[in-house]
């Protein structure tokens, strides 16, 4: 099938794209020792979680329960649950899950781990663990230090868990640039200092897990972490590329095809494509009111959406549109984009050569 043959608006992937992207960082991980555990959030599909652990990952990394059972569909060897899973009938699911691969759960207070243990326990199956941090986020994760080490001991002292280490995100860094260096210096020097106080409390150590995509081509400058999960890598957006400068518009292999079904304004076009097909987020850092980048016309603004309406402005540049014509736009954060659509388009040259079932979208439980 052409691509011109699909009916929009149609997430696309460049699979010469994406699977450049995945060389790249599975080598980039290689050469500094670095455990690659990418984050599928980002793409929500189990054959491209294979795809990476073809391409050298150790294991795959999830937020949700649900996620983690669609995710164990990749043949993963390793999962990482990277978020507090509370209520026992999640975690009788994830027991169910922790029987098919070696399960890791990231949390930070005594009350997860507690009942993480029990459910192990029921299902007499173990669990590892990484006591959360909080670096410098304010989400989830304790204060470095004693606080962290104090979950550490707690955790240790429960049956059916195995304690591997830590856990942290650095997701208040957007980027390695400009500022974005002096506070990438201050996570690196809170990171060491963490990283030997929790030796100095004689806490198994085998796992400091982190890193991100806006920060992933830095994650060497931070001693004594040894995993990263970087997500959005694989397809890369506008906040990668121009927000974080983490990537080149080259690198973006994800991009969302629309159709222009109006034209009744002057300068002005509507595509078939709005809220429901294109996330909210801003351009991180700005107050640009864009939701994406028309590869079409560069100097287009796609400054409005309704649910099923985009709005794109023309008076900056001099392309000229009719009803009926094709637009490709990169969004702003691939991640929401992709939770939005049931399936995606994999595309080399003109041709559609994979269509992939969004099997992770609506996972929320």
């Amino acid at each position: 099938m052409r691509i011109s043959e699909l009916e929009t608006p149609a997430v696309v992937i460049d699979l010469d794209i994406m699977e450049r992207n995945l060389k790249r960082v599975a080598g980039y991980a290689k050469s500094y020792d670095l455990r690659l555990r990418p984050h599928t959030k980002t793409h929500k599909i189990p054959a491209l979680g294979r795809l990476q652990l073809e391409h050298g990952a150790i294991g795959l990394t999830v937020a949700k329960v649900g996620e983690a059972e669609v995710m164990a569909q990749s043949g993963t060897p390793d999962l990482l649950v990277a978020y507090p899973v509370i209520g026992r009938k999640k975690l009788d699911r994830l027991m169910e899950v922790a029987k098919k691969t070696r399960l890791t759960v990231s949390l930070d207070s005594l009350f997860a781990a507690r009942q993480l243990s029990d459910a192990a326990r029921s299902a007499r199956v173990p669990v590892s663990v990484l006591a959360e941090a909080d670096v410098g986020m304010g989400r989830v994760g304790v204060t470095p230090g004693e606080e962290l080490n104090e979950l550490g001991r707690q955790i240790a002292r429960l049956p059916y868990l195995n304690l591997e280490g830590i856990a942290f995100y650095p997701g208040h860094i957007r980027t390695a640039q400009g500022e974005g260096a002096e506070e990438l210096a201050e996570l690196a020097s809170l990171v060491q200092w963490m990283i030997s106080e929790w030796k100095r409390a004689a806490l198994p150590l085998n796992v400091v897990s982190g890193g991100s995509t806006p920060l992933l081509w830095q994650s060497h400058q931070i001693p004594g972490m040894n995993e990263i999960r970087p997500g959005t890598y694989i397809f890369n957006d506008k906040n990668v590329w121009l927000a974080s400068q983490a990537c080149q518009l080259d690198d973006c292999a994800a991009s969302v095809l629309v159709t222009v079904v109006s034209t009744a304004r002057p300068r002005q076009v509507i595509i078939d494509g709005g809220s429901k097909t294109f996330s909210s987020d801003r351009l991180a850092g700005t107050s640009e009111m864009s939701f994406g980048y028309v590869v079409d016309a560069p100097e287009a603004v796609f400054f409005k959406m309704n649910e099923e309406h985009g709005y794109i402005d023309l008076k900056r540049t001099e392309c000229e549109f009719a009803v009926g014509d094709r637009l490709r736009i990169i969004p702003n954060h691939i991640c929401v984009v992709m939770n939005l659509h049931e399936h995606v388009y994999g595309v080399r040259g003109g041709e559609v050569v994979e269509i992939w079932k969004v099997e992770g979208r609506g996972k929320l439980q």
